[in-house]
């Protein structure tokens, strides 16, 4: 939901990716990247996972995509089931998938996207499954790391080297094709390092995925656009992942949706605009909460816990001050709950009770 419709997930009662038992999806009156490029006359795929609902009318050929093929879910919620889908059809591939075939399944249907439509303008969306739990990889890529004693570490390591040679696959098809130099390419993170599954590390970070500490979001993507923006450097203002929308359909010529979150980045990255993005970037997840202004950050962890952390003097949050600066804590926290008002109840029931979520007034 995050760049997919350019607002923060909150404020449309999608707070966190959708299970296969859930029965909905992103709301009607969202509008995808998808679908403000189609009129533009642009070809549309999305391959990988989905998480914004299972059922047809929540698929991604509901919104605004031509065709589809993948996971609708996580790998690892029931069996990994397959989908193939064009609008108004939906066909099972396959009941039960791997991350061993995942992979390069789904960069052989990429190729294929844009082998089709090199003369004019795609959209591809390609959300991989790796490197998410479970941790699954063919022989040939675990040979490549055998000097790995860790078997969860060989075996993350091996997965993260098939989903790179699978984007180094893509990235030479638009080479191949001379198209690179006009192609808009996002890499986005998968929320830090899920570190109690893989052994991975985010040092000197603290945290990982799943938390709003910046081991969790820290890096929120890469960017490449070789004839509009500079190479080989580090934008270092606060940016986060509903900017993709709005930057994406401005670079298409189309006019971003309505009542967005985020911002349009291509002024900021090519330096015409020294000013900064956002005046404040905000998370909640659950009982977890942050606001962010500038170098202060403000974290909610639940019942009545607040850390307070100076991100530029401090970015391992080690040194907590929420005790001594109670003004900037009262600063941020009247920023969050200004912007926590103006969020929406969640679409389903399941979603766990915490601060930093707008609790029903009784009847």
């Amino acid at each position: 939901t995050l760049f997919r419709s350019g607002r923060y997930p909150t404020r449309v009662g999608v707070p966190r990716v959708l299970f296969p038992q859930d029965q909905v999806g992103l709301p009607d009156g969202e509008v995808t990247i998808a679908q403000l490029l189609k009129p533009l006359g642009y070809k549309t795929m999305c391959v990988g996972k989905w998480h914004l609902g299972h059922l047809p009318k929540y698929l991604p050929t509901a919104r605004g995509f031509d065709e589809y093929y993948g996971i609708p879910y996580s790998n690892d919620m029931i069996p990994p089931v397959v989908l193939h889908a064009t609008p108004g059809k939906v066909e099972t591939v396959e009941e039960r998938a791997t991350l061993e075939t995942l992979t390069p399944r789904y960069t052989e249907q990429a190729l294929k996207f844009i082998e089709a439509n090199k003369g004019g303008p795609f959209f591809l969306y390609m959300p991989f499954n790796a490197v998410h739990a479970p941790l699954e990889a063919t022989q040939r890529y675990q040979d490549r790391f055998a000097t790995i004693s860790d078997t969860k570490r060989r075996t993350y390591a091996s997965m993260m080297s098939a989903m790179d040679e699978a984007i180094g696959k893509i990235l030479n098809k638009l080479r191949e094709h001379k198209i690179e130099e006009d192609s808009l390419v996002f890499f986005v993170a998968d929320n830090g390092g899920p570190t109690a599954q893989t052994t991975s590390s985010n040092v000197p970070l603290r945290g990982f995925k799943g938390q709003v500490y910046e081991g969790g979001i820290h890096i929120p993507f890469l960017v490449q656009w070789k004839r509009r923006l500079p190479k080989g450097i580090v934008y270092d203002k606060p940016v986060i992942a509903i900017d993709i929308h709005p930057t994406a359909v401005s670079a298409a010529g189309g006019v971003p949706g309505a009542n967005l979150d985020g911002v349009n980045l291509l002024p900021f990255l090519t330096g015409q605009n020294k000013g900064t993005p956002h005046e404040a970037l905000f998370w909640r997840f659950g009982p977890q909460w942050a606001v962010r202004k500038g170098d202060w950050k403000l974290l909610g962890l639940g019942q009545s816990a607040v850390e307070l952390y100076n991100l530029g003097a401090d970015l391992s949050e080690k040194n907590n001050l929420a005790a001594s600066d109670t003004a900037k804590l009262k600063e941020l926290q009247a920023a969050y709950d200004a912007w926590n008002a103006k969020n929406v109840a969640p679409k389903w029931r399941t979603e766990r009770q915490g601060r930093g979520q707008k609790k029903k007034k009784k009847a």
